[in-house]
């Protein structure tokens, strides 16, 4: 299936999947605590685990802020060897201790936490290579991007990797050509569609569950230097949802006409139509659009970006009006930025640094992202976005929704999404305080219960099943598979126990 991958004239890097910079400091290693749990002592890297009760609590939460586990230890590796021997040691004992990778911690559910068991630092691993730079040092960058830049490869690549490129150039894990995975055996394997290939399609969109990934080789283009960026309003949801399938149909059949990113979202009455994760729309224009809500309850925005250089500076603004010219979008309500690609990539970072500043980043996030078939998404609009979260008016976070090709994903691999060739992603990116998250708990069951009671065949993105029955009817006809797949590369299950995919009884 070569049409998922991009063509082989791109160049293509490797990158570590290690991002971050590690904040080690000065916690105690395991050795000296090796009491704490004896079934350890054979560690040859017991003096890269740390026990310190800093070191612990820095990785017992996640970016969520809902789920705390405690591990017994913190391993902060310096070298691939360094994970091999960890999970060497836990598949050899007789009764293995889990491990749980952790690049950002941008989880939401304790996805990367091991109770009672070893994290992996993967942070670590940066301060231990020679001569990382970035793409953009070199006039390239990946494909396909998520809208926040400051996850690890690694993390995103055991999701999928979204955003508004997503319909255009596919999820990141359809971008990969090579990977080195340490499997739940302590195996080191290096795998491609072409090389140990069931271990390659396992992992990517696998949640961590067979293998951590420790290289990744990805194909990068040349960046462009500069984005036009557009935003469109619209009171009418049929119309708004045309209008963005309209725009991916080109898909990349007419280079001229095709998008480089699409998204959308919903403005409603919480003040500012702004938001933290983009400052967009100029503050002259604030009243006419808070107005137009008012009216409305919820208005539509459509989102989209053209890319440009030097070559294409002179025909951009053409090629964008050829591509909007049959919009429907309300009269008068058509707003633009002219940015840097760095500004607009990074778009989110500001709003980070400002709820940061404010005390309000690091606050529990519970998030509820969904995959929805296009056949269903105007029920879903008036079932849910209508008369749940228009009606219970606890919304505090962007709501996004916007569509994408199915035959830009690759069925092989282990992600799951709807059988219909265009479905849409709807996030509820809720941020809250710590005594009132349960109320959008409340509010993420009812949608999808909702779903469930309209026959609305939805999969989660990032998801968070409590039984295994779940996650049998999440993975579908791919459970079968999915579980075999663990037997075979995790077979003690000591990979990913955050997950709670296999252990969630």
């Amino acid at each position: 299936m070569a049409e998922n991958f991009p063509i082989p004239t791109y160049i293509v890097v490797i990158f570590i999947i290690s991002l971050l910079i590690s904040t080690i400091g000065n916690s105690k290693p395991w050795s000296a605590s090796l009491s704490h749990n004896n079934r350890l002592l054979a560690l040859d890297v017991a003096g890269k685990l740390l026990v310190d009760p800093d070191s612990l609590k820095s990785v017992s939460s996640d970016f969520g802020h809902i789920v705390k586990e405690h591990p017994k230890a913190v391993l902060c590796p310096s070298t691939t060897q360094d994970i091999v021997s960890l999970i060497k040691v836990a598949y050899n004992d007789s009764i293995p201790f889990s491990i749980a990778a952790r690049g950002h911690g941008h989880s939401t559910r304790g996805q990367a936490m091991a109770h009672d068991g070893v994290v992996v630092d993967m942070s670590s691993l940066k301060n231990h290579r020679n001569g990382s730079r970035t793409t953009l040092e070199y006039g390239l960058a990946p494909l396909s991007f998520t809208d926040y830049l400051y996850l690890t490869v690694g993390g995103t690549l055991s999701n999928a990797g979204i955003s508004g490129q997503t319909f255009r150039y596919g999820p990141q894990i359809a971008n990969v050509y090579e990977m080195d995975v340490v499997t739940g055996k302590g195996e080191l394997v290096t795998c491609s569609a072409y090389k140990s290939s069931d271990l390659f399609y396992a992992v990517l969109g696998g949640f961590g569950q067979f293998g951590i990934i420790t290289r990744a080789r990805i194909a990068l283009e040349p960046a462009p230097k500069r984005v036009k960026w557009v935003r469109m309003l619209y009171s009418n949801f049929s119309t708004f949802t045309k209008d963005q399938e309209y725009l991916i149909s080109f898909n990349g059949r007419r280079q001229n006409l095709a998008l480089n990113y699409l998204e959308g979202s919903l403005l409603m009455d919480q003040g500012s139509p702004n938001n933290w994760r983009s400052s967009f729309f100029p503050s002259s224009d604030h009243s006419k659009i808070i107005s137009q809500v008012t009216k409305h309850g919820i208005i539509y925005c459509l989102e989209v970006a053209k890319y440009y250089d030097d070559h294409t500076k002179n025909t951009v603004d053409k090629e964008l009006q050829q591509l909007i010219k049959g919009l429907s979008f309300l009269p008068g309500l058509m707003f633009e930025k002219n940015v840097s690609n760095v500004e607009f990539l990074n778009r989110v970072r500001s709003g980070e640094l400002k709820l940061q500043s404010q005390g309000l980043w690091d606050v529990p996030h519970p998030w509820l992202n969904l995959f929805v078939p296009k056949s269903r998404i105007v029920d879903f609009n008036n079932g849910v976005f209508k008369e749940i979260v228009l009606k219970r008016n606890i919304t505090t976070g962007p709501v996004l929704v916007y569509p994408m090709n199915r035959n830009k994903w690759d069925d092989r691999m282990s992600a799951v999404i709807p059988e219909e060739d265009v479905f849409y992603a709807v996030g509820f990116l809720h941020s809250s305080g710590f005594g009132n998250w349960g109320d959008f708990e409340e509010q993420n069951k009812e949608i999808l219960k909702f779903c469930d009671n309209a026959g609305i065949k939805i999969k989660q993105y990032l998801p968070h099943h409590a039984t295994k029955e779940g996650w049998i009817n999440h993975f579908g006809s791919k459970w079968k598979t999915f579980a075999e797949r663990k037997a075979q590369f995790d077979p003690k299950m000591i990979l990913a126990p955050g997950q709670r995919i296999f252990n969630n009884i």
